[in-house]
C-alpha cells in the first residue's frame, strides 16, 4: 500500500512535535534522568491530592498521591502505555486482524486512544480528505460525520443502502463511473475513502452481513479505496456470534477502524480508539499532538485500571450485560411501534445499537411535524432530513433512541406520535 497518495498535503506536511516526542521520552526514563527539557507544570502545585472510585461490583479504583501527579499530568499523545496494549491485545483476540504480524511499512495493525471516536473521526478525515474529493458513505449516515466532512470541501456520495447495510451491486454501481485501471493516475478523481457504521448504524440500525463486508472489501481492493469502519454499536450487537468485522479481513492494511467507550463504559469519559495501518495512525497521533495533545490522563488511568482488574472476561461478561439491557429496551420500543404506528410507518427491528428508524406514511416530510407540532405535545424524536447529505430535500424519516426512556415513557410517546401523524394525513 503506498499510504502517501492518500494523504492530505496539511498531514503530509506535519512533523512529530520535539516537546511532545521529549515528553514522552521522559515518562519511558529512569527515575535517575534529570530533564530540564518539559514545560510540564510542577504537579506539587495542583490541588487535588488522592481519590477514591466506587465500581457497581463493588470493587474500588485508587488514585494514591503518586498515582494522583500522573493522572494530572501531560502524558504521551498515542494513549498512555497500559491502555493502549490492553486494547490492542483486545483487538487482536475479537478480530484476529491479519495486519497484525505485518511489518508498519507493510500496514502492521496499530492503535491510538482519542478523545471519542468523534475526534478519531475528525483527525481521520483531516488526514485523508482533500477539497473536492468524492468521498462513498452510506445515506442517511451519523449527523456528527457530515458535520465533520462538509466543511472540508469534499464531495460526498450516496452509496444506496438497507436495513442490512451497504449494498455491494450499489456501491459498484456508483464506482462503475471510475475505471480501475485509471485511479492511480495524476488527476484522477476515483474515491479513495469509503465510510460506513456497519453495526446498528446511526440512524437506521442497520447492520452489514459478512457476505456484503466480503464484497464491499473486494471492491475497495479493486479501486485501491480504504475503508473508515466506525464501529461505536460494534460491543451493542443483540444477537452472538458478532458479525465479523472489516479489520478481520483486511489482509491489504486498508481499514481504518474507530471503537468508541461511549455506549459501554460512559459518554462523558470521552476515550475512544484509532486502530489502522501504522503509518496512517502514525499521522493521526500528529494530528492529536497539534491540537488536543492527549486525552485525559486521569480519565484513561481510570479506565485502564478497570480493565485491568476485570480482565477480558470480566470486561465481556459487563458487555453482555450491556447487551441484555439494550436488547429489552429495544423490544419495548418495537413492542409499542406494532401498537401504536402499525398501520402509521414502517420500520425493520434494529439488530444493534440504541435506534428505531421509521419512515412516516403520508408524510413527505418530517421537519415541520417533529420539530414543531411533536414539540408542543412533549414529544420529541430526529427528522430523517438530519441524517441526509442535503438535509433541506423532504424527509419521511424520523429516528427514536430506545436508549434512556422508560417502556412506559417510550409506549406514551408513541402514543403521542400516532395521534400526530393521524391529525397530520
Amino acid at each position: 500500500m503506498n499510504y502517501a497518495r492518500f494523504l492530505t498535503a496539511v498531514s503530509a506536511a506535519r512533523k512529530p512535535s520535539a516537546i511532545r516526542m521529549l515528553t514522552e521520552l521522559q515518562q519511558r526514563s529512569p527515575p535517575s534522568l534529570i530533564s530540564l527539557a518539559g514545560g510540564a507544570p510542577n504537579p506539587n502545585t495542583f490541588p487535588f491530592q488522592s481519590a477514591s472510585i466506587q465500581v457497581k461490583n463493588g470493587q474500588t479504583i485508587t488514585f494514591d498521591e503518586t498515582a494522583m501527579k500522573r493522572a494530572l499530568q501531560y502524558s504521551a499523545s498515542s494513549g498512555i502505555p497500559e491502555l493502549v496494549t490492553w486494547m490492542k491485545n483486545l483487538q487482536k483476540d475479537l478480530h484476529n486482524p491479519p495486519t497484525a504480524s505485518y511489518s508498519p511499512d507493510k500496514g502492521q495493525m496499530d492503535m491510538c486512544v482519542t478523545t471519542g471516536s468523534q475526534e478519531g473521526l475528525c483527525k481521520v478525515f483531516e488526514m485523508l480528505v482533500n477539497p473536492g474529493d468524492n468521498v462513498l458513505l452510506d445515506a442517511p449516515t451519523y449527523s456528527g460525520t457530515l458535520a465533520a466532512l462538509q466543511p472540508l470541501g469534499c464531495n460526498l456520495i450516496n452509496v444506496p443502502s438497507d436495513q442490512h447495510g451497504m449494498i455491494p451491486a450499489g456501491l459498484k454501481e456508483v464506482l462503475s463511473r471510475w475505471d480501475p485501471s485509471e485511479v492511480h493516475k495524476p488527476g484522477s478523481t476515483a474515491p479513495k475513502i469509503l465510510y460506513t457504521i456497519p453495526n446498528g448504524g446511526n440512524p437506521t440500525g442497520a447492520s452489514m452481513t459478512v457476505e456484503r463486508k466480503r464484497e464491499v472489501y473486494e471492491l475497495a481492493r479493486q479501486y485501491d479505496m480504504l475503508i473508515i469502519e466506525d464501529d461505536p454499536y460494534y460491543f451493542l450487537q443483540f444477537e452472538k456470534p458478532w458479525a465479523p468485522t472489516f479489520l478481520s479481513m483486511d489482509v491489504d492494511g486498508r481499514i481504518i477502524r474507530t471503537d468508541s467507550f461511549s455506549k459501554i463504559l460512559s459518554s462523558g469519559l470521552r476515550i475512544g480508539f484509532v486502530t489502522g495501518p501504522k503509518p496512517l495512525v502514525d499521522r493521526v497521533v500528529l494530528h492529536i499532538q497539534a491540537s488536543t495533545m492527549h486525552t485525559s490522563t486521569f480519565t484513561q488511568l481510570m479506565v485502564s485500571q478497570l480493565l485491568h482488574s476485570w480482565g477480558q472476561e470480566g470486561f465481556l461478561q459487563h458487555i453482555d450485560s450491556v447487551i441484555e439491557f439494550y436488547r429489552k429496551q429495544r423490544d419495548a420500543m418495537v413492542s409499542s411501534a406494532d401498537k401504536w404506528l402499525k398501520d402509521l410507518a414502517d420500520w425493520h427491528s434494529p439488530s444493534a445499537g440504541m435506534f428505531l428508524w421509521m419512515k412516516l406514511r403520508g408524510i413527505a416530510d418530517t421537519q415541520q411535524l417533529i420539530m414543531e407540532k411533536a414539540l408542543e405535545k412533549e414529544v420529541l424524536l430526529v427528522p430523517g432530513g438530519s441524517f441526509m447529505i442535503n438535509s433541506s430535500d423532504p424527509c419521511p424519516y424520523v429516528r427514536a433512541a430506545f436508549s434512556q426512556s422508560t417502556p412506559e415513557q417510550i409506549d406514551e410517546a408513541f402514543r403521542r406520535l400516532s395521534s400526530l401523524i393521524k391529525d397530520a394525513l
